[in-house]
């Protein structure tokens, strides 16, 4: 049994940045907070919440979040649950998990039907060393997921990675950008995204497609690959010298307000915070460390870049600035803190992963 469901102690916008998160305990409970915006926008959708694809690195907070926005209604998380402890977490918060394999049509069928739908899944490391699963997974699966909830609204984790580089001197790619990706997972991914909008024309599905560049915690993300390179005196490589990202926190706040602003057919949605310097962020986690820093490479005059003017119009600027992320991050790791030990990758421009 999960326990009832209960209004928040805090809201997001009553605290203040902490300093420093002495532990993962206090690192989840800031990231399960929810804003006053994010629990209004939810109690504009009726409804209880299925949230596929849970057991990554954003699911569990972001089914938390939900939990604790969404008093009084039911979130469900489905995962295979292949991590120990996941489900147990998950469970003591009051969330309901049912394990399922997203492969299997009539698992995925046997599902409650909720009238809300955050599809997390998906495959990204080890993609390249088997490009079967990763377009079955990417492709397949999303098409399954868009049949059997076809009268929910869906909101469908997708990655700037569908959009070409585009020049650094620009403002990034736009909704609108022709997706023309390099490599097969970046093609299965909009493989993905197709799945949906078909289904979605097809029987008018709300939904939104949720471009996400590069989300951050302190256990992982592009802030923690270039700090950790720093505090171990290595390299920092900067040929892919700009990039998106955004705290984890914010990301999965506006991933669950996009049910509020879902469209028929579902649409595309930029996702992240500011674009940063790959070589200015090695030069100040160096600073921070009072470590000197080796730069190798040249900055391309291309990257992987998006404009999330669209998202900041409906949900404001992302909450926590790029300065207070690399502090928080530069502490961690300079306490030598737990990392999840799954790099982004962030430097590759093949395509492979």
């Amino acid at each position: 049994m999960t326990s009832p469901a209960t209004t928040p102690t805090a809201l997001l916008d009553d605290l203040p940045f902490p300093e420093r998160f002495e532990t993962e305990q206090a690192l989840e409970d800031y990231l399960a907070t929810p804003s006053r915006d994010l629990m209004r926008d939810l109690a504009r959708v009726e409804g209880d919440l299925l949230v596929l694809g849970v057991g990554g690195k954003m699911g569990p907070t972001l089914a938390r979040l939900a939990r604790n926005a969404m008093p009084g209604r039911r979130v469900i998380a489905v995962a295979r649950f292949s991590e120990p402890g996941v489900r147990e977490s998950l469970r003591v918060h009051g969330i309901e998990t049912m394990p399922c394999d997203l492969l299997d049509r009539d698992a995925v069928a046997a599902l409650p039907q909720c009238a809300n739908v955050v599809f997390m899944a998906g495959r990204k490391f080890g993609a390249d060393a088997n490009n079967p699963l990763t377009w079955a997974m990417n492709t397949h699966v999303p098409a399954l997921v868009a049949q059997a909830f076809r009268r929910s609204r869906i909101v469908a984790f997708s990655t700037a990675c569908v959009y070409p580089f585009v020049p650094v001197i620009s403002q990034g790619a736009r909704e609108t950008e022709a997706l023309t990706p390099p490599g097969e997972y970046a093609n299965s991914c909009v493989g993905r995204e197709r799945m949906f909008e078909y289904f979605s024309q097809q029987h008018g599905t709300p939904g939104r497609l949720f471009r996400l560049s590069y989300a951050i915690d302190l256990r992982y993300g592009v802030l923690a690959d270039v700090a950790l390179k720093v505090w171990h005196d290595q390299p920092v490589d900067v040929t892919m010298g700009h990039v998106n990202v955004i705290w984890q926190g914010d990301a999965n706040a506006q991933a669950l307000r996009c049910l509020a602003v879902a469209t028929v057919p579902t649409s595309p949605l930029n996702v992240s915070g500011p674009m940063t310097s790959i070589r200015w962020l090695a030069e100040e986690f160096a600073r921070r460390f009072d470590k000197p820093v080796t730069i190798t490479g040249q900055e391309a005059p291309t990257a992987w870049l998006m404009n999330t003017g669209q998202a900041e119009s409906l949900f404001g600027y992302p909450r926590v600035p790029l300065s207070r992320q690399i502090g928080w991050v530069a502490d961690w790791i300079a306490r030598e803190q737990r990392l999840y030990g799954k790099p982004t990758q962030f430097e590759a421009r093949d395509g492979k992963y």
